[in-house]
């Protein structure tokens, strides 16, 4: 039989489409470039989430994505002062990409 080809060392970015909510129309769906995170890096950095500005959290967790404008600080505040789902969107598919465990609440 095939062995299965895991690397122990993964990939430090890995890209994903995140569905942004738009208001009264469709999610636009935007490709983010994601950092890759241990076990323990994650745990890291949620543990440091709280009371950080939400473009700081999502300049920690993406280093790009798909949109003309550029990926800097300045666009993802614009983005996710303009689009009040954005931040719940972007966390929740980088969780979910990094566990692969869909949770009930």
């Amino acid at each position: 039989p095939d062995m299965a080809k895991l690397s122990l060392q993964q990939n430090p970015t890995f890209r994903a489409r995140v569905d942004i909510p738009v208001p009264g129309s469709k999610p636009v769906p935007v490709e983010f470039t994601f950092r890759n995170r241990t076990r323990e890096q994650l745990a890291q950095w949620l543990e440091g989430l709280d009371g950080k500005d939400t473009h700081a959290a999502v300049m920690e967790i993406a280093s790009g994505w798909d949109l003309e404008d550029s990926f800097d600080e300045s666009n993802v505040a614009l983005l996710l002062s303009n689009y009040i789902g954005a931040w719940g969107a972007v966390y929740e598919k980088y969780m979910g990409e990094l566990v692969k465990a869909r949770e009930k609440n």
